[in-house]
């Protein structure tokens, strides 16, 4: 028997503590729970806020409609784009007693396939297709399909969530008489106040990274940020501090659009986004630093001193880092009320030095630069 690969057997390296101090915000739907489980197993501190949601359309008499019209125009060819919405498609076609019919068309058709998720939907019922996009995107796709021309020809195409205006008109401009079939919609979390918390999270710095696997998942958390006066404030934190984690470039697209510049993955797989965020905190986020007593490790929301891990308060966190990553050169107060979350005149951050001298096992750790700030004593 062949073993199915498992994001945790996909990622190398795997190791229980992997993840350990950081917290890490997960903003898709459908199969969220493998990669909370998997950011779990790792030691992470998960987030979890749907930004939108996966449903089937309210009304499968507008889907039986859609599909009786591929059924009767007989389609030249069908570009498949989703594993998820072939298999909404085909269900609901054989609930209609249409699957049948529906078979025997597009077994005259020229299929088309935008990655092997959707190819393994087609053969699962019964159907082969005649190739698959190069880059794994529907405008790939689109592109493939208009290689071989379109002119006079009926082009079905499985929409993936939303409409894509785009796409459309390239192949209506090259002549193609277009249907469209969309088994499934994207709407509005469940629960709005999770992703107003996630926003939240994010522009105080105090996740680490969050995660996209779709692009709608992307503009919805933007548009829900820019409702209440905070998408400025919320990019800039992805520039500056949180990790942006898409799973290809079509999901990128909108953080590049808005100056963001997200770690994507090489093959776009879940598991593979696992494997690159899990590789890039530990390269990119954790700083470790000898010093005069011993050594420093400062990862996520939680700091070792000599193995001896301590959590932080936010404030406490961010003038930590900001002594740790100067490596033992002074950070003038003024350095560090920029480092801290909210604003600190001189008195207040001495009094929060003090407080995170009191936090740390070895207070000797920070020493007083006098009248100039702070360092580490290495």
């Amino acid at each position: 028997m062949t073993e199915v690969p498992t994001p945790d057997s996909v990622a190398l390296g795997f190791r229980s503590d992997q993840l350990e101090g950081f917290r890490i915000g997960v903003t898709s739907d459908r199969r969220s729970e493998d990669l909370i489980a998997a950011f779990v197993r790792r030691g992470a501190d998960v987030t979890h806020a749907p930004t939108i949601r996966m449903t089937a359309v309210s009304d499968d008499s507008v889907l039986e409609a859609e599909t009786r019209a591929i059924i009767q125009a007989g389609p030249d060819v069908l570009l498949a784009t989703t594993s998820y919405g072939i298999r909404r498609w085909f269900e609901s076609a054989d609930a209609a007693g249409l699957g049948d019919a529906l078979n025997e068309r597009l077994e005259h058709a020229r299929i088309l396939v935008r990655g092997p998720k959707a190819r393994g939907a087609i053969r699962a019922a019964g159907l082969d297709d005649d190739g698959m996009s190069e880059r794994e995107t529907t405008t790939s796709l689109v592109d493939l399909v208009l290689k071989g021309g379109v002119s006079d020809k009926t082009v079905a195409i499985q929409l993936h969530g939303f409409t894509d205006p785009v796409q459309l008109a390239r192949l209506e401009e090259a002549g193609a008489h277009v249907l469209t079939v969309a088994p499934y919609r994207w709407t509005q979390p469940d629960d709005p106040a999770r992703v107003i918390k996630l926003i939240d999270m994010i522009c105080a710095s105090s996740v680490d990274a969050v995660t996209f696997t779709s692009a709608p998942a992307v503009e919805s958390l933007f548009t829900t940020a820019e409702a209440g006066g905070r998408l400025a404030e919320l990019q800039a934190a992805f520039r500056q501090s949180v990790v942006a984690a898409a799973v290809g470039p079509v999901t990128a697209a909108p953080l590049v659009e808005a100056g963001i510049l997200p770690i994507v993955p090489d093959r776009f797989r879940m598991g593979a986004l696992i494997r690159l965020l899990c590789e890039h905190l530990e390269e990119s986020h954790i700083r470790r630093l000898g010093y005069a007593h011993g050594t420093i490790e400062v990862r996520g929301r939680i700091a070792l001193i000599n193995g001896v891990k301590v959590s932080l308060p936010p404030v406490s966190l961010a003038l930590f880092r900001a002594l740790t990553e100067a490596a033992g050169a002074t950070v003038s107060r003024s350095a560090l009320s920029s480092a801290a979350p909210e604003y600190l005149d001189d008195h207040a951050v001495d009094v929060a030095v003090s407080r995170l001298r009191q936090l740390l096992p070895d207070r000797a750790a920070i020493r007083t630069v006098v009248k100039r700030g702070y360092r580490i004593d290495v």
